[in-house]
């Protein structure tokens, strides 16, 4: 009978009800506390495995590198648990022939209002008159005075699931133009996004607020740097639900503390959490939260649903809904046959 063997827990429990309700394919968990010994003793006979997306909630010795495939011969499937996948090197996967998997889409819409969310509230200036009302504030109310969205430039870096109803909630809600750049969608399809195809260089000139959707990956690794910040249009507003270690920290707050960016929403850290003498938290005109944006109940059962029937269809046969190393399918396949 083939395994899947999950690391510590899915995003919530109806994935597992749904794993643990069919007989077709054993069901085993281990656990970060376990030693690593006992864990490999386990995953060396696992035919899936499921781990969790954040580099900060997974074990060293539980992520999946040349190291821990090395270890695992009868591996063939490796599953994230979100759409993001930090835990998996997948060109180390795509040479061994594991095919990994995410649930892209799964937490769109809870990313997505939460970066809306970003943006609403540095237009609006309510995170710093929060702060000074906390603070004993007795000054002017135009000391705060903020600026509508309505009919302004946004900017989409990345114009997937998240950051295409990003867009869609921005053009239809507030009338925004949307810029955006992906390269790696067809050009036909910007206009069905509502969105306008830039290069990059236009839209950091052009926008108002740029929000960044796109994966952390040997590419992305601090894309976004004072090169990209001189370039941004003096005074617009940096939002990011996207991953920590695309942004570079210290040139973001050089560029808000110089007055350059108005201010910043961030969702995702270089490490996770930040330390509270961050200095980037020292910035009142900076809204952080702890990479919780898709963390809603609807996305993380959204997302465990996706994890659950994604394994059981590729354990039936069928191809995978969300392929990460897509161009290994027919390595896959092969694999497979002889399971």
């Amino acid at each position: 009978m083939p395994k899947i063997v999950f690391l510590d827990n899915l995003p919530a429990q109806n994935g597992l009800d749904i794993l643990y309700s069919q007989s077709k394919v054993e069901i085993i968990k281990i656990s970060s506390s376990d030693s690593e010994e006992k864990c490999f003793s386990i995953l060396k006979n696992a035919d899936a495995y499921q781990v969790g997306a954040a580099r900060d909630e997974v074990p060293e010795y539980l992520q999946v590198d040349k190291r821990f495939l090395s270890k695992v011969s009868n591996l063939l499937i490796v599953s994230s648990s979100g759409a993001g996948y930090d835990t998996i090197d997948v060109p180390a996967c795509t040479d061994a022939g594991v095919l990994v998997v995410n649930q892209t889409g799964g937490n769109a819409e809870g990313v997505a209002e939460h970066a809306v969310a970003m943006i609403l509230n540095l237009f609006k200036r309510i995170n710093e008159a929060d702060i000074a009302l906390r603070r004993g504030w007795n000054g002017s109310r135009t000391d705060l005075i903020g600026r509508d969205l309505l009919n302004k430039t946004v900017g989409i870096v990345g114009l997937g699931n998240t950051g295409s109803r990003v867009a869609e909630i921005c053009k239809l809600a507030f009338n925004c133009e949307i810029l955006a750049y992906d390269p790696y969608i067809a050009k036909d399809t910007f206009n069905s996004k509502n969105a306008k195809q830039v290069d990059l260089d236009e839209l950091l000139i052009k926008s108002d607020v740029i929000s960044v959707h796109i994966p952390l990956n040997k590419e992305t690794n601090n894309m976004i740097n004072k090169d990209w910040f001189q370039k941004m249009k003096k005074g617009s507003f940096f939002v990011t639900t996207a991953r920590g270690s695309i942004h570079n920290e210290d040139d973001l707050y050089d560029f808000i503390n110089n007055d350059h960016i108005a201010g910043a929403g961030l969702d995702v850290w270089g490490y996770e959490p930040p330390s509270s003498s961050h200095k980037l938290l020292k910035l009142d005109n900076v809204i952080a939260s702890p990479h919780t944006a898709g963390v809603t109940t609807d996305s993380r059962a959204k997302m465990s649903e996706f994890v659950a029937t994604q394994l059981l269809d590729l354990f039936d046969g069928k191809d995978p809904a969300r392929a990460v190393n897509p161009e290994i399918i027919d390595i896959y396949r092969n694999k497979f046959k002889n399971l």
